[in-house]
């Protein structure tokens, strides 16, 4: 408990401090976001913006991460493993930002090149897994239902698990603070998660420690997000970009897979399953009919043009995160209680 607590502050206090720095340093280098043409026409006026803030959120984690595991825990291969999901999502993500500012367009990496990064990344979490963690090479439906899979189709499932979670989030992350404090939201319940497994070790796949080390490594993540929430709040002095965006969902992708809730991300995530089916919905509609079912996907600009105000929009968006959350949470325990009792 220590540990998360440790990981936690010391996250807290880096995104709250850290992240002018790197506003700073992006505005003198010019990295300003560019608005895409098509996109509401309020949001030409936030055109040069600092972006690629996610940074802040990586570094601020990965500071919580290594203090915590200094002073008061030890390292798993489980957790290195996730910090490579995350850092590596990150990276990616960087790279597609670094393109658009250094060719001063709003496309940057290829689909084909996003995809091969996300494949890297999924092929190592697949294999390095259960070859080197107690990770069960299987798709955890609910409790003790599972389905088990051979390699290669493990592979694939976690690869459209972890592109899947990686683009809803980025398809939120459109208003000043939505991504990231519904990641804080979701870090927060997922630490909620990782922690009750390591107290409940009888109960699940994961070794105690690599539980731990788990809520250690969300509780850090919860917190830069918050810290980050700050700056990124709106009027946003800086936005997350895809170095944001993709890592949180990586990590998201990679927890679930690690605590057995994997279905149950569809809850705990609820609001980027509505924000990625708003865009599922606007291209199969209007390819097959011709017709738009919203005014402009993902959903959050369909509100933008019904007049909400940005910040209505935000915290109304943030309650839904906040149902989908409390949703998970009591499935994730009524499931414990039908398995166990609630004296376990």
């Amino acid at each position: 408990m220590i540990a998360i607590l440790i990981s936690g502050t010391i996250a807290l206090i880096a995104a709250l401090a850290g992240t002018p720095l790197v506003i700073t340093y992006f505005r003198e280098r010019g990295f300003g976001q560019f608005i895409r043409e098509e996109g509401p026409e309020a949001h030409h006026a936030k055109a040069g913006t600092p972006t690629m803030g996610g940074a802040a959120i990586v570094l601020a984690a990965l500071a919580g991460f290594l203090v915590a595991h200094l002073t008061s825990a030890s390292f798993t291969r489980a957790g290195w493993l996730v910090m490579f999901v995350f850092v590596g999502m990150a990276v990616v993500g960087f790279a597609d930002d670094f393109i658009k500012l250094r060719m001063r367009r709003n496309l940057g990496l290829s689909k084909t090149a996003k995809f091969l990064g996300q494949a890297i990344i999924a092929a190592v979490f697949a294999f390095a897994g259960p070859a080197f963690t107690n990770l069960p090479q299987n798709v955890s439906v609910v409790g003790g239902i599972e389905l088990q899979l051979p390699g290669w189709a493990f592979f694939l499932w976690i690869f459209l698990l972890l592109a899947g979670a990686s683009n809803a989030v980025n398809l939120t992350d459109g208003l000043d603070g939505l991504a990231a404090g519904s990641g804080a939201l979701v870090f927060g319940a997922y630490t909620l998660i990782a922690f009750w497994q390591f107290r409940n070790p009888f109960a699940y796949p994961m070794l105690p420690g690599e539980a731990l080390d788990v809520a250690i490594i969300v509780a850090a993540v919860m917190a830069a997000c918050a810290g980050f929430l700050w700056h990124n709040a709106p009027p946003a002095s800086i936005f997350m970009g895809d170095t944001g965006s993709l890592a949180l969902g990586g990590l998201l992708a990679a927890v679930a897979v690690f605590t057995n809730t994997q279905v149950l991300l569809v809850l705990l995530g609820g609001l980027y399953v509505l924000e990625t089916l708003s865009v599922i919905i606007q291209v199969a509609v209007f390819r097959t009919a011709g017709k738009r079912v919203f005014r402009m996907a993902p959903i959050h600009h369909h509100f933008e043009l019904l007049g909400w105000q940005e910040t209505t929009i935000i915290v109304r968006f943030w309650i839904i995160a906040g149902i989908g959350v409390a949703l998970g949470l009591g499935s994730f325990y009524a499931e414990y209680l039908s398995r166990f009792g609630p004296l376990g």
